[in-house]
């Protein structure tokens, strides 16, 4: 499956099939949470946080490949992230983009 963030993809003829999207809620514990808090006091990379959000992006990612590869895609263009907040513990992580199938 070819994914890429651009709008277009060159020297390939396809037609659109759908917008496709993945997403995942993820959490740290609270032993966890309470190191990182204690962390933030001093400065400096949150690490049990970055690999949370890395996790997250790799799962919402395979999610969203996943719905393309029902609709027999062969590429998802104009792939784009967002992330937010759900509560003081836990992020959200969306991908989204739109599936083509190469003619």
């Amino acid at each position: 499956m070819i994914i890429v963030t651009t709008e277009t993809l060159r020297n390939r003829s396809y037609e659109e099939l759908a917008i496709v999207s993945g997403s995942t809620i993820q959490s740290k514990n609270f032993m966890s949470d309470l190191g990182q808090g204690l962390k933030s006091i001093v400065g400096g990379e949150l690490k049990s946080y970055t690999g949370m959000m890395e996790k997250a992006r790799a799962q919402a990612t395979d999610r969203m490949v996943a719905q393309a590869q029902q609709l027999g895609a062969d590429a998802i263009i104009g792939v784009r992230y967002a992330t937010s907040a759900i509560m003081a513990q836990a992020a959200e992580v969306l991908v989204y983009g739109t599936a083509v199938k190469f003619i």
